[in-house]
């Protein structure tokens, strides 16, 4: 059954057709042997014809059949009305109360365009609304459940990483800078550094002269500039348009980033090595991520695309700041995550008996700690390093089942403890002893990160200042 929009659509191109042949309902019912009402209900939308009655009007009019069950509006007066029809079958319109307006002959396009003006800032509005943290944290819950149903692997952009990769004659080893500069010629980019760059993004690509900006901090090397490029690439090569809400946003920057990290780490060499040192039982992130001329966490982050998916290893992931706030995170091997009401995960504070948190505290922090965690999901292993940046220090964490720990170098470890989170008392409650002794006689004050309460910007892209952008650009069109 056709939906409404398209009986409407399809009463508006017959109409159409009637009108150029002359005919009034009555003198064209007469021809296709119905009466002048019932064709009144098909081009109103309120009935479904027949197709026999189509084809009587297709011949009546000198049209076809096709031509008829077009999806397009046959005149800009159709178009206006089949827009301000979508626009009061919307949620937020109906959410309103007020009851739809109905379009008569006699109303001017003029105020038919009013109107949809209207419903345009309504929208935006409701857009900006709904661009809150709340939004965010729910699109991110989404997109996290997905990718857990699907491995974390996307076999779409596995390939097309090994393709471009191909291209530019790469084939072992770390991926070079000039490989990167060769992938982004290949798609008509030239690679600069900028010292201006827009403080609010990591890399600009100008379209129109074939440029891609990065940050002059990122020259001297390593994963950074590589990764950022091969982004900005992404972009283009999964041909993203500018997202419409939060959700969309944050599918684009999984997929870019999934990008990045199958150029730097590609699937077939990277589950070459990942196989040779499952063999001799000697998986390590460390190994893996000097094997590749990446960072820590990167390699960690790849592991999760590669190991249920070659390896049939669930795995766990957990980028940690020095608070105990997760920032990043996957599991699908039933490691238990705090979460909050809306099933997000990110900003939670991990349990202090994990390894995430612990590594925090060991004397040497240039290697990586391993740790049991008995927990009421089972008993867990993992590995945890930790490193700094400007914002503070964070630990990256990657683990798996108990079964699976004997894949893994630091399986032996005779460290071991034990986590009973989510229930409170495991440590998010004071000693009893410290409850009775400071109730009521204490205040804290406790710090609050602002962005909690931010909103979302309301740009095409979040987090990035449209003008500051555009002023670049036109700062470095003729150069």
């Amino acid at each position: 059954m056709a939906s409404p929009l398209q009986l409407s659509t399809l009463g508006h191109r017959i109409r159409h057709h009637r009108l150029a042949k002359g005919y009034t309902l009555d003198e064209l019912g007469a021809i296709v042997g119905v009466a002048g009402s019932q064709l009144s209900l098909i081009e109103n939308g309120k009935r479904e014809p027949k197709l026999s009655l189509l084809q009587a009007v297709a011949v009546a009019t000198d049209t076809d059949v096709t031509d008829l069950l077009s999806a397009e509006p046959p005149n800009r007066r159709a178009a206006l009305e089949l827009e301000l029809e979508r626009a009061q079958q919307s949620p937020v319109f109906r959410r309103l109360g007020v009851p739809p307006v109905r379009v008569t002959k006699t109303m001017t396009d003029d105020t038919i365009d009013g109107i949809l003006a209207l419903h345009r800032e309504l929208q935006r509005r409701e857009r900006e609304a709904t661009a809150t943290p709340e939004e965010a944290r729910r699109a991110n819950t989404e997109l996290r459940l997905r990718m857990r149903e699907v491995h974390n692997y996307l076999p779409e952009i596995e390939k097309l990483a090994e393709r471009q990769l191909k291209a530019a004659g790469h084939t072992t080893g770390a991926l070079t800078h000039r490989t990167v500069s060769i992938m982004a010629e290949q798609l008509g980019f030239e690679l600069i550094y900028a010292n201006d760059l827009p403080h609010s993004a990591r890399s600009v690509t100008d379209l129109e002269n074939g440029r891609i900006y990065l940050p002059p901090a990122s020259i001297p090397g390593g994963h950074g500039l590589r990764s950022m490029a091969l982004q900005a690439m992404a972009h283009r090569l999964l041909g993203h348009t500018p997202p419409t809400d939060y959700a969309d946003f944050l599918q684009q920057r999984l997929e870019i980033n999934y990008y990045a990290a199958c150029a730097l780490m590609p699937e077939t060499a990277s589950v070459a090595f990942l196989a040779q040192a499952k063999k001799d039982r000697n998986l390590a992130v460390e190994d893996f991520r000097d094997a590749f001329g990446v960072t820590h966490e990167a390699a960690g982050m790849r592991l999760t695309n590669l190991l249920t998916q070659h390896f049939g290893i669930g795995v766990h992931f957990l980028r940690v700041d020095d608070t105990g706030a997760i920032s990043r995170v996957y599991e699908n091997d039933g490691l238990p995550l705090p979460m909050d009401v809306t099933g997000a995960v990110e900003g939670q504070m991990v349990c202090r008996t994990f390894a995430a948190r612990s590594a925090f505290t060991e004397q040497n922090r240039t290697t990586e700690h391993y740790q049991y965690t008995d927990t009421p999901g089972g008993t867990f292993w993992c590995s945890s390093q930790t490193g700094s940046t400007t914002d503070g220090e964070f630990s990256i964490t990657v683990g798996v089942g108990f079964d699976d720990a004997r894949w893994f170098r630091g399986r032996e470890t005779h460290k071991r403890a034990t986590s009973t989170c989510p229930d409170e008392g495991c440590c998010r409650r004071p000693d009893a002893e410290l409850t009775r002794r400071w109730e009521g006689k204490a205040w804290p004050s406790a710090r609050v990160h602002m962005r909690m309460f931010s909103p979302l910007p309301a740009g095409s892209f979040p987090g990035v200042d449209d003008n500051e952008v555009y002023a670049f650009l036109d700062r470095h069109a003729d150069s």
